[in-house]
């Protein structure tokens, strides 16, 4: 398939720019993976499609302020988005500015603090934060959340904690784990009430999530790297929902790469490291049987792993669908069930 194929109009009404005021009021579309069957619900109905047998998996990530401001040694602004943190004093990072700083140059940064650019790795620049304190400290201070490139406004102080699922412990991403940003603990009590089973993953989500592809053939895309954990608790409770008949049930397309990353030799298995598992159509599941998901980009590799999951033309008429019905898209938008 090639990359226009996944294409569609959104008008920018749609796109999300804030949060609703209850993280469990979004609506839910709901497809047949099998059939494309579609039903209009409320995110809340989610407990009626869930069973005890059933084992949900979560991304327990945690985004890190990773958006900075600063200023060049000659006094040009500049803006860093962090991509992954090395250790206490390094990170790769993305900078923007009118001309790309060279190695051995020094950015000031809000509080006193300050960096310097040691090089580049590919379209990463390699930074080393000379302060007295740790990165992730400094991050605390100055940093900014970093909201997606499509919500066209500053971060605010209720990003801080709806940028965020309630269950995130891991310290790592810069972009949400959106479809775990629809549980609040009441939602998640509710699910442990009714017997189900549930299990973590951790995938640091990178900024590679938002680049599009820039190649017509798929086959020819390089997919970014995002580090990713899978427990042996984890593989166990996957092995145990199985074997009793339940399903495994993914909560986001990050949970989705974790555990098909984790799958690789055919069976799931403890482990963790870098992934780079690009899933098209044509993608045989080895681990996942349902999912929950935000609405995606177009012509985005998240987009095509929905698709890879049901079949093309069910997803993209599902797409349609939610666009007629103005379901809120992407980040801090409504949510999508697929399943059998």
């Amino acid at each position: 398939m090639k990359k226009s194929d996944f294409n569609y109009h959104l008008p920018d009404a749609l796109i999300a720019q804030q949060p609703l005021s209850e993280r469990t009021a979004s609506r839910l579309l709901c497809m047949n993976r099998e059939t494309g069957e579609l039903s209009d619900q409320k995110f809340s109905d989610l407990l009626d499609f869930i069973e005890p047998d059933d084992l949900l998996v979560f991304n327990d990530t945690r985004v890190i302020p990773a958006r900075l401001f600063g200023s060049k040694e000659t006094g040009g602004k500049i803006e860093i988005l962090i991509e992954r943190i090395l250790n206490n004093q390094h990170a790769l990072a993305h900078i923007r500015s009118s001309k790309s700083p060279k190695a051995g140059s020094k950015i000031e940064l809000d509080n006193g603090y300050f960096c310097v650019v040691e090089g580049r790795e590919a379209d990463l620049f390699q930074l080393h934060f000379e302060n007295e304190k740790s990165l992730l400290d400094i991050l605390s201070e100055i940093g900014h959340i970093p909201l997606p490139p499509y919500i066209e406004r500053a971060d605010d102080k209720n990003d801080f904690t709806r940028y965020q699922t309630v269950f995130g412990k891991n310290l790592g991403a810069v972009a949400a784990p959106t479809a775990g940003l629809h549980f609040d603990e009441s939602m998640l009590e509710k699910i442990k009430a009714k017997g189900v089973q549930t299990a973590f993953v951790t995938l640091h989500v990178g900024s590679g999530t938002f680049q599009p592809v820039r190649v017509e053939n798929l086959s020819e895309h390089v997919m970014h790297k995002e580090f990713y954990v899978v427990s042996q608790e984890t593989v166990d409770a996957v092995t145990a929902a199985k074997k009793r008949g339940g399903r495994v049930i993914a909560i986001g397309t990050t949970a989705v790469r974790a555990l098909e990353s984790a799958s690789r030799s055919g069976a799931l298995e403890a482990g963790f490291g870098d992934t780079d598992l690009f899933i098209v159509p044509s993608y045989e599941f080895k681990s996942v049987d349902a999912m929950l998901t935000n609405f995606h980009l177009p012509e985005s590799t998240l987009l095509m792993l929905v698709s890879a999951f049901s079949r093309y033309e069910f997803v993209m008429s599902a797409y349609q669908h939610a666009i007629e019905q103005k379901y809120r898209f992407f980040s801090y938008g409504d949510a999508m069930w697929i399943s059998k």
